[in-house]
């Protein structure tokens, strides 16, 4: 098999840095990306014995991929994107490093995950967002759509040729959906993703992340990236009156909690998530 690199995306939090690179036991060679420039990460990075690079600024997952993929005299290996707040065992990776070579048209491959401590799956696997999948969930039948097309980003080993021939994260994505764009674009050219719930991992989830309002803006703000670029405009504003009608009528129906989360979307999709997230812009380095 060809090399195998891990990329760590970190914004903080180096309690849970030191976990996530102290299980991997110094099996494959590691490259952290600071975000946050805190010299408390640089300082777990160099007790690890693993790469460091601070960018000077926030660029957001996709930037610090880029940034970590990057570099001059690397080649192509394999690459595991590990979220700070997760954690895999190194031979965990490496059934997950065989999984993934024992299928040359997989473009990528992640592994079960539960919460710390927990033993209920999280959920992995996810339908392409589209604006027909919107209106099945605006009119109850979003059961429908479980064929999970991407996985998400917190443990994903890419192959090597495939990240080399899709190209690099979308940097529009500062945080959320960039991990969905690539697999679209992987899935267009033919690749496929496979998920391996017998391969353990854990994952926090959100773990680095700040204000659970401001994580859901910049989420719904990457879904409007995400439909405007695979589906137009007008793909974007049929997508939009699906999630505003489902909400809305959530909002009415549903008690407690579950039907102010709906209002709250409600109104972000009508005032629209990217115009709300452009508000966040300049307090927008306190996420990850």
């Amino acid at each position: 098999m060809s090399g195998l690199e891990v990329v760590v995306v970190a914004y903080g939090a180096p309690g849970l840095l030191d976990g996530c690179l102290g299980a991997l036991d110094d099996a494959h060679p590691v490259v952290v990306v600071d975000n946050s420039s805190d010299p408390a990460v640089a300082e777990v990075a160099a007790r690890h014995r693993v790469t460091y690079l601070d960018p000077g600024a926030n660029l957001g997952f996709a930037g610090g991929v880029n940034r970590a993929i990057d570099r001059p005299g690397r080649g192509t290996p394999d690459v595991l994107l590990l979220n700070p707040d997760a954690v895999i065992e190194p031979g965990a990776v490496e059934a997950l490093h065989r999984r993934l070579r024992d299928d040359p048209d997989v473009g990528c491959v992640a592994p079960g995950q539960v919460e710390p401590g927990g033993s209920t799956p999280s959920r992995v696997g996810w339908p392409f967002p589209s604006p027909a999948g919107a209106w099945l969930e605006a009119v109850g039948l979003g059961g429908l759509r479980r064929r999970p097309d991407f996985l998400i980003g917190s443990v994903l080993l890419i192959r090597g040729r495939a990240l080399a021939e899709v190209g690099p994260f979308d940097e529009r994505f500062f945080l959320y959906a960039e991990e969905t764009d690539w697999q679209r674009r992987a899935t267009d050219r033919g690749w496929r993703m496979v998920w391996c719930p017998e391969i353990p991992a854990t994952h926090v989830g959100a773990g680095t992340g700040g204000d659970p309002t401001r994580r859901l803006t910049h989420f719904h703000a990457s879904q409007e990236r995400y439909i405007r670029k695979h589906f137009g405009p007008a793909g974007w504003w049929s997508y939009r009156a699906a999630v505003v009608l489902g909400s809305g009528l959530r909002g009415v129906v549903l008690p407690g909690t579950r039907g102010r989360d709906a209002a709250a979307r409600f109104h972000l999709y009508l005032d629209g998530p990217c115009r709300r997230e452009a508000e966040l812009a300049p307090a927008q380095a306190d996420v990850r």
